[in-house]
C-alpha cells in the first residue's frame, strides 16, 4: 500500500434537517426528499389528477410536472419508447441483420455471462426463432476468459461458418477480437450500453448510446434495453421490405419480460423508457409465459405477483450464479428455451448453484471486511478500498466489492490474485463518483491490462508488479470526487408516518407511482418516536424487530444484512427505547396474511437530535 495522503473535504450547503438529525446510526443528515420550491407542483399534481397529497408530493419529488404526472402513474411505451433510428449506426445495423434473416445467414451471438447479457442473447435467439432461424451462441467462461471477447472466440465462431456475429452487453472495447473475426472473414455488430472511448472498434456497425458521438440521450439503457430498439428497427425494416406478407411478425412486446428483468437487475436508473419497459414487463412475466422463468420462479417458490424486488432479489442472483460458480452459459440457456422440462432441469441447476455460491460469498465476505477494517484502521481518511486475496473466487468478485462498498461508503476494487503475477478483479462505486471513467483512465496510463464499465461498477485487470502505481493513480483521481460526495450524505425522506398508516390502503397507493428503482426511487419515510420490542438478531446478519407507536399501533420490521455495523448496535440496544426508525415499505404474506412491515435503513436516538 502507498502511504498515507491527506484528503480534502468539501463544503456544501445544508438543507434542514428532519427531526433534527444530523448523524444518524448510518452517519447521515435526514433531510426531506422534495425540495420546498417544488411544494406548489406537487399540490397542482394532486388537484390535476385526483390524487391524495401524499402520492403528489412523491411524484413531484420524483420530478413529475402537472402536465407530465400521467407518464409516471401509467409509463406507456408508446409515449415513452424513442426512435431507434436515433441510436448512432441503427439503421445500417438493423439493415443489415434484417439481410441476414432474409438470406438465412449462419449468424452467432456473442453475450456477456450476467443477467442483462444472458436475456440480451436469449432476446436475438427469441426473435430468430420466431423467423424460423437459430443463432450459434457463445458466453465466455467468467473463470477462464473473463469478460468480453477474445480474437479466439470470435474468430473461432468465424472459423465455424458465421458470416454475422453480434455482440451483445460487450464489444464496445474489443478492438482486437473484432478484427481477428473480421479477418476471418465475418461481420460485426456491437448492441452494448457500456462507456466507450472516441476510438471504437472495427465493426460494421456499433449500437452503443455510451458511445461519444452518440446523441439519442439514451445513454440510462440497459443492454438488454438497447437489444429490443434494435429487434424493433429490425422488425421496421423487413416489414417495409414486405416480409411479412406470408409470416406473421415476431411478439416484441412478449418479449418484454426479459427487457424488465435485466433493465432491473443491471441496476440503471428507471426513468423514461426504462419505466415502461419494467412496467409493461412485469405484466407480461406474470402471464408466466417464458419457460424459464416460470420454472426459476417455481424453484425459487414465488407464489405472488411479481415486482421489481422480485427480479433484482430472487431472480437475479439464481441467474447469475451460473456465470458464477457454474456453466456462464445456463442463465443465457435458460431465459431462451421452450422446452418446459430443460427449463425445470436448468432452473434446477441454478437454484443448487447459488446455494453454494452463498456460502462461498460468505467466507469471502468475513475475509474482505476484516480486510478493509485492517486497511481503514491504518489510514482511517483514505478515498477508496483496494483489496486482494489469493484464491478468491473470481465469479463473486463484484459481490464482495458491492457489499463492501455498501458497508464502509467508499468505492471499492475487490482483486483475485493469481500466481502467474497478475489479478483480476471487480469494482463498486458510490453514488455521485464515476468509478468507470477513472478505470478507463488506469487503461489509458497502462496500469491496467483492461477495465471497463459504467459508473457505479467496473472489471478490470492488472500487473501485480503495477499494484503501487496503479493505487495511486486510484487514490490521486478519487480523492476529490469521494470527498465531496462523503460531504453530501443526506438520506432524502418522503414523509412520516405512523405505524398505524402503514396499511395495505398505502401501498396501493404507492404502488401508482411505481415500479421504483434507480433514478426512481421507493419512497421513504420516517417513523418518529416508535417504541422497539421483540428486537432479535436473526441468521446471516438480520435484525427483526416491531415498532411500536404511542397510539399502541405495531409494525413488523427488519433490518437486513446489518452484521456488527451502529445500526444493528443500536437497534440491538433498543429494547423498549423510543427511535427514529427510517425505511421503505413492503407488502408481506405468511400462512395466507397480508400485512405491510417496514424494511429498515437507518435509525437514530432522539434525545441526540438537534431540535
Amino acid at each position: 500500500m502507498t502511504a498515507a495522503l491527506k484528503y480534502p473535504t468539501a463544503e456544501v450547503a445544508s438543507a434542514p434537517t428532519l427531526l433534527g438529525v444530523e448523524h444518524s446510526a448510518c452517519g447521515y443528515r435526514w433531510v426531506e426528499r422534495l425540495d420546498p420550491g417544488r411544494a406548489l407542483a406537487a399540490t397542482a399534481i394532486s388537484q390535476a389528477h385526483g390524487l391524495p397529497e401524499l402520492l403528489g408530493r412523491v411524484l413531484a419529488a420524483r420530478g413529475a410536472e402537472p402536465h407530465s404526472a400521467a407518464l409516471y402513474l401509467d409509463p406507456s411505451l408508446r409515449t415513452l419508447l424513442p426512435d431507434p433510428a436515433r441510436l448512432r449506426d441503427m439503421e445500417k445495423a438493423a439493415e443489415r441483420f434484417a439481410a441476414a434473416v432474409r438470406a438465412k445467414e449462419p449468424i452467432a451471438v456473442f453475450g456477456d455471462y450476467d443477467v442483462d447479457g444472458a436475456a440480451s442473447v436469449a432476446l436475438i435467439e427469441r426473435f430468430l426463432r420466431a423467423h424460423g432461424q437459430s443463432a450459434a451462441t457463445y458466453i465466455p467462461d467468467r473463470l477462464t476468459e473473463g469478460y468480453g471477447p477474445s480474437p479466439g472466440a470470435l474468430s473461432g465462431l468465424a472459423e465455424d461458418g458465421a458470416r454475422l456475429i453480434l455482440t451483445v452487453d460487450c464489444g464496445t472495447n474489443a478492438e482486437t477480437a473484432i478484427a481477428a473475426a473480421n479477418a476471418a472473414g465475418a461481420e460485426i455488430i456491437v448492441v452494448d450500453h457500456h462507456q466507450a472511448d472516441e476510438a471504437l472498434p472495427p465493426a460494421f456497425a456499433v449500437i452503443n448510446p455510451n458511445r461519444q458521438d452518440d446523441l439519442s440521450g439514451q445513454c440510462h439503457l440497459a443492454a438488454a434495453g438497447v437489444v429490443f430498439l434494435f429487434l424493433v428497427a429490425t422488425t421496421r425494416v423487413l416489414r417495409r421490405e414486405g416480409f411479412y406478407r406470408d409470416l406473421p411478425e415476431p411478439d416484441l412486446l412478449g418479449l418484454l419480460d426479459l427487457v424488465a428483468l435485466a433493465t432491473v437487475c443491471d441496476v440503471v436508473p428507471l426513468r423514461d423508457a426504462n419505466r415502461a419497459f419494467v412496467a409493461k414487463g412485469l405484466k407480461v412475466l406474470r402471464l408466466r409465459h417464458n419457460q424459464g422463468l416460470r420454472a426459476l420462479a417455481d424453484a425459487a417458490r414465488i407464489d405472488a405477483a411479481p415486482t421489481g424486488h422480485t427480479l433484482g432479489f430472487i431472480l437475479r442472483p439464481r441467474i447469475n450464479a451460473g456465470g458464477r460458480v457454474g456453466a456462464s452459459s445456463l442463465g443465457a440457456r435458460l431465459l431462451a428455451t421452450d422446452d418446459e422440462i430443460e427449463a425445470r432441469a436448468i432452473a434446477a441447476k441454478l437454484e443448487a448453484l447459488n446455494v453454494e455460491r452463498r456460502a462461498i460469498e460468505e467466507r469471502m465476505l468475513e475475509e474482505a471486511f476484516a480486510s478493509a477494517e485492517a486497511c481503514l484502521g491504518a489510514d482511517a481518511g483514505r478515498p477508496l478500498l483496494f483489496l486482494g486475496g489469493e484464491g478468491w473466487h473470481k465469479g463473486l468478485l463484484g459481490l464482495i466489492a458491492g457489499r463492501v462498498a455498501e458497508r464502509f461508503r467508499l468505492p471499492t476494487f475487490v482483486a483475485a490474485l493469481d500466481p502467474d503475477g497478475s489479478a483480476t478483479g471487480s469494482a463498486r462505486s458510490i453514488a455521485s463518483v464515476d468509478l468507470g471513467a477513472v478505470v478507463r483512465g488506469a487503461v489509458h496510463e497502462g496500469l491496467l491490462v483492461k477495465g471497463g464499465g459504467h459508473a457505479m461498477a467496473a472489471g478490470f485487470k492488472f500487473e501485480r508488479r503495477k499494484h503501487d502505481a496503479l493505487l495511486q493513480f486510484l487514490l490521486e483521481h478519487l480523492a476529490g470526487p469521494v470527498a465531496e460526495a462523503s460531504s453530501a450524505r443526506r438520506l432524502f425522506i418522503d414523509g412520516a408516518l405512523s405505524a398505524g398508516g402503514a396499511s395495505m390502503a398505502l401501498m396501493d397507493l404507492l404502488d401508482r407511482a411505481g415500479p421504483y428503482g434507480p433514478g426512481h426511487p421507493e419512497p421513504r419515510f420516517i417513523f418518529p418516536v416508535h417504541r422497539l420490542s421483540r428486537v432479535r438478531p436473526l441468521k446471516e446478519a438480520h435484525i427483526r424487530c416491531t415498532l411500536k407507536a404511542q397510539d399502541g399501533a405495531r409494525l413488523e420490521a427488519c433490518a437486513f444484512r446489518v452484521g456488527d455495523t451502529p445500526l444493528a448496535k443500536l437497534l440491538l440496544s433498543g429494547e423498549g427505547l423510543p427511535l427514529h426508525v427510517v425505511g421503505h415499505l413492503r407488502r408481506t404474506s405468511w400462512q395466507g396474511r397480508n400485512s405491510v412491515e417496514l424494511l429498515i435503513e437507518d435509525a437514530a436516538d432522539p434525545r441526540e437530535s438537534r431540535l
